[in-house]
């Protein structure tokens, strides 16, 4: 509920404002940082000018040279004080009578501390900076160097306002330009937006912009016009695959209603008998092109692998026994056992459809042959039929895909068996091709080897 608010304004918005809220907290952090050094860099100088200024004086009073006054460097005030805080000597401006610093704090300076302290005592305005150094006989006496710091105050005051004054400033003037980079960074984004929405507005196929840039950007869009020509390619087979199915089904359709309609006005001439045999023969047509519809429609959304049981396969028994219902086939089973895994009845149904289009169009008979081929099995299904051109073998493996003249004669094939056949083995790892027999066509299969089962 608390960032509804901002789940609502614009991408756009919403990275000026994460690039300009990190920028500022960027520029507060080192603004602290800044002004920090600065002063202690500032106070460091101070204290090391404070006392070589001590240490130069101190050298006055071991060699008992002390001038008076005292000689004295800049903005400082030096006072040379014994072991009770009495003022021995003192620079110009400097208290005569009084010394800068209280007894209990003089032992601290002779520590080699530096102290600061309210520049009331010495009356001047702001802090000051007061540092020791032992000197005389024994170290009995201390020389005092005070420091004003309201220079360096006022420095580091400056530098704050200006910081203060500046970084907002600066702050508007990017996110001006955060504003304008984002906008162009993401135009194109933009773009993708408008092809997409004139693309679905229009139900059209057609192509989104691509920017020169090869970025994320550019790699969305060709990703995505990928996608929409995978798109265009399925709503195309899609309604291809639709319009031949009905072309398909109004054919025996339409035998139907017309043998219907003959035997009506017949009346009583009807031989019934034979128009149940025709209607019987037109409905297990149409029971198995719906069948090989509803199969390969589960197998192109996937529906069909979800629910399938593979097991081991004796491909020579398999191919036997489906073999059995032909009367012109002659297989020739290998010697030893050849082992594959898959679906048995998806395994058959492979076979059989070679078969019925190798028996379909033989002149004589047709073979069949199993052999180990490397890490496949290879079974091969050819027939001494007119044969199929180079450029058709790829061609009768779409769907409804019949061809011309010598292989036309197609009694009740539908266009489907070569597409189910190639549909089924690629679901089981293994290629199926057609290739010359001279004379007639040659199927080879090839399905994945597997060890014997234990």
């Amino acid at each position: 509920m608390r960032l509804r608010w901002w789940r609502r304004i614009s991408l756009r918005a919403r990275l000026m404002f994460i690039g300009v809220a990190g920028l500022a907290a960027g520029l507060a952090v080192g603004g602290v940082v800044l002004v920090g050094a600065l002063g202690i860099a500032l106070q460091r100088t101070a204290d090391t000018e404070a006392r070589q200024s001590a240490e130069g004086i101190a050298r006055l009073v071991d060699e008992r040279e002390t001038p008076e006054p005292l000689p004295v460097v800049g903005d400082v005030r030096v006072q040379v004080v014994d072991a009770d805080g009495r003022v021995l000597a003192a620079s110009i401006g400097a208290d005569r009578l009084v010394a800068v610093l209280y007894r209990d704090e003089l032992p601290k300076a002779r520590a080699g501390k530096a102290l600061l302290i309210p520049g009331e005592r010495l009356g001047i305005d702001g802090p000051v900076r007061v540092v020791g150094e032992p000197a005389g006989d024994g170290g009995t006496q201390t020389v005092l160097v005070a420091r004003s710091m309201a220079d360096l105050t006022r420095s580091v005051r400056l530098l704050r306002t200006t910081l203060m004054v500046a970084f907002p400033l600066l702050l508007v003037v990017l996110a001006a330009v955060a504003w304008r980079v984002v906008g162009l960074t993401l135009r194109p984004v933009e773009a993708l937006r408008a092809g997409a929405e004139e693309i679905t507005g229009g139900a059209l196929p057609g192509q989104l912009p691509v920017p020169d840039s090869h970025d994320e950007i550019h790699r969305l869009a060709v990703t995505l016009n990928g996608m929409l020509d995978r798109l265009e390619a399925a709503r195309v087979r899609q309604r291809a695959f639709v319009a031949d199915a009905a072309h398909e089904l109004r054919s025996p359709l339409t035998n139907m209603r017309t043998q219907l309609e003959v035997a009506q006005r017949l009346g009583d001439r009807t031989e019934w008998a034979d128009v149940g045999d025709d209607l019987l023969a037109d409905i297990q047509r149409l029971s198995r092109l719906v069948d090989d519809l509803l199969l390969l429609a589960r197998s192109d959304d996937g529906g069909a692998r979800a629910a399938r049981a593979v097991v081991p396969v004796e491909l020579g028994e398999l191919v036997s026994t489906v073999a059995e219902r032909y009367q012109a086939v002659d297989v020739t089973r290998p010697k030893h056992p050849l082992w594959t895994v898959g679906e048995p009845d998806a395994l058959a149904r492979v076979v059989a459809n070679l078969l019925d289009n190798a028996v379909r169009h033989t002149n004589s008979r047709v073979s069949v042959g199993l052999t180990a081929n490397g890490p496949h099995h290879l079974i091969t299904v050819a027939d001494d039929g007119p044969g199929i051109p180079p450029a058709d073998r790829e061609r009768v493996f779409d769907r409804f895909t019949r061809l011309d003249d010598a292989r036309a004669r197609d009694a009740g094939g539908s266009g489907l068996g070569l597409a189910i056949a190639r549909e089924l083995t690629r679901r089981h790892a293994g290629t199926v091709v057609l290739r010359d027999a001279a004379p007639g066509v040659r199927a080879e299969l090839r399905l994945p080897k597997t060890p014997p089962p234990d």
